[in-house]
């Protein structure tokens, strides 16, 4: 029998790309016409010029200095939870103790504290430990409130790894070690690319802790750039979509090399 097209689906799926294409269009058109001509032309209309000075512009404004200050914090954060995240998972799965069950318990409560809730002790901690205005006052909490996620992300994956296995490696002679990476971070890659991604644009994006704990130029990361083109170039709004063009991109590369894992680490122990 042939299935007869779906045409509300149809229908909602067009009005949706709409919805997410129309704002990506206008962010790279605009970005592409002068100053001059955004004001005298359609908000929609493709430019009849197209140039690039205001890229020029946005990054001999400082917008490199941002962007390096973007990716040492993306990058060490993501590395943090990695480190701390899946050897926690790795024991919550493996093991039988009391500690380790309260400690994972423990850990998961920090899914229902929001960042705004604690800026206060953060502070008085960041200040305390005399790393106040510098990119380790921003990695550190970030990557604290971004590992109850990630363990419990990789902790539902890793028990989906039958036990057989765990028990091949442990008849092998290979020690807790070697069983974490022989045989969990293989088998956890989609996990582990979901944590990276979410990790990721958490760090890229984040603009509370970056507003509070820093203060100098040198310390600026890129939310706090736009901020600020958004006050340097108030009326000169191809410039300021030119820098949010620009702050995209990285992210967008890392979420194109990481969503083919993203499914599948996503729903990985909802099928026991």
């Amino acid at each position: 029998m042939k299935s007869r097209p779906n045409w509300p689906a149809g229908l909602f799926a067009l009005v949706w790309l709409a919805i997410v294409v129309g704002p990506l269009y206008y962010v790279v058109t605009a970005s592409l016409r002068t100053r001059q001509e955004y004001l005298g032309s359609h908000p929609l209309e493709f430019p009849a010029n197209p140039t690039l000075d205001n890229y020029v512009t946005v990054l001999d404004g400082g917008f490199g200095k941002y962007l390096v200050n973007n990716i040492v914090v993306t990058v060490a954060t993501v590395a943090i939870v990695l480190l701390v995240g899946v050897p926690c998972a790795y024991a919550v799965v493996r093991g039988t103790g009391r500690f380790v069950q309260r400690g994972f318990t423990l850990l998961l409560m920090g899914l229902a504290i929001p960042a705004q809730a604690t800026i206060i002790p953060v502070y008085l901690l960041i200040t305390r430990m005399h790393l106040y205005d510098s990119l380790t006052a921003i990695i550190l909490p970030t990557a604290a409130f971004a590992l109850p996620v990630a363990t419990l992300v990789l902790t539902n994956s890793l028990r989906d790894v039958p036990s057989e296995l765990y028990e091949a490696q442990a008849i092998d002679g290979a020690g807790p070690f070697r069983v974490l990476v022989s045989l969990v971070l293989p088998l956890a890659r989609p996990a582990i690319m979901t944590v990276v991604v979410y990790t990721a644009l958490n760090a890229w994006n984040g603009f509370l802790f970056p507003l509070v704990l820093t203060q100098s130029e040198s310390s600026r990361v890129l939310t706090l750039g736009l901020w600020n083109f958004q006050g340097q170039f108030g009326t000169n709004v191809p410039a300021l979509m030119a820098a949010v063009l620009l702050s995209v991109l990285p992210i967008f590369a890392v979420y194109l090399f990481a969503r083919r894992f993203l499914l599948s680490g996503l729903t990985a122990g909802f099928g026991k």
